[in-house]
């Protein structure tokens, strides 16, 4: 990268989640070393997470999902809602289709898998703190078909659930908007999108969802396979 473009570029604070330590100083010296970053702490648990969140306001947090004392969905959702200008990258080696829709609502920007190269990984970094959201290619075309299923009524026994109103919110979520961006397009207040939002969740059951797929993580840690 040439000087002159990482000179011009505003440096991101960021806070760097993972319970393995090897995962999360292996982050830490990867991207601690880039003149676009600058660490400012790492964290193993979901209360960790959240402390360090309220305590240093980071622009960029980057979040495994299967955390020792919770999901890292819960504590995206729990740190968006209290710092809504900090972005959440998941960062995970599960292509699961449920992790990833119940993040997209959480509010977090991006779903990578730790496959991805490091290259690649500063790249989507500096996208997200560009304000732009993605996903990874391994899991965005599933996750698209299935909200689109769901929204078509393919899928009718998680559509009953939805209004149409709730559809509408849920396909522009899925599109990585942000609560103020769908506000503006469906001509409804922050609030009242964030409850939407809220609503979605609790009909589509995707809270406990991310709650299972954390104890089943432990579970099959605990048995030896991670």
């Amino acid at each position: 990268m040439p000087g002159s473009e990482s000179s011009s570029t505003p440096t991101l604070s960021l806070l760097i989640v993972d319970d393995h330590e090897v995962v999360h100083q292996g982050l830490a010296a990867l991207l601690g070393r880039r003149s676009e970053f600058h660490v400012v702490a790492e964290a193993g648990t979901v209360a960790e997470a959240v402390a360090a969140a309220r305590r240093f306001r980071p622009d960029l947090i980057v979040m495994d999902v299967r955390l020792p004392d919770g999901s890292g969905i819960e504590a995206c959702r729990e740190i968006r809602a209290e710092l809504p200008d900090t972005r959440v990258v998941i960062l995970t080696s599960y292509p699961d289709e449920d992790a990833v829709l119940s993040a997209i609502i959480a509010g977090a920007s991006g779903y990578l898998l730790k496959q991805i190269r490091a290259r690649d990984l500063v790249a989507a970094l500096e996208a997200v703190g560009r304000g732009e959201s993605l996903l990874d290619p391994a899991v965005t075309g599933r996750i698209l078909e299935r909200i689109r299923r769901i929204a078509s009524g393919d899928q009718p026994d998680e559509l009953a659930q939805l209004t149409s109103q709730e559809q509408k919110i849920l396909l522009l979520v899925a599109e990585g908007k942000t609560n103020k961006e769908i506000a503006a397009e469906v001509f409804l207040s922050d609030k009242t999108v964030k409850n939407y939002v809220s609503s979605i969740l609790g009909k589509l059951n995707l809270e406990r969802r991310a709650q299972a797929a954390a104890y089943m993580a432990r579970t099959r840690g605990s048995a030896g396979g991670s």
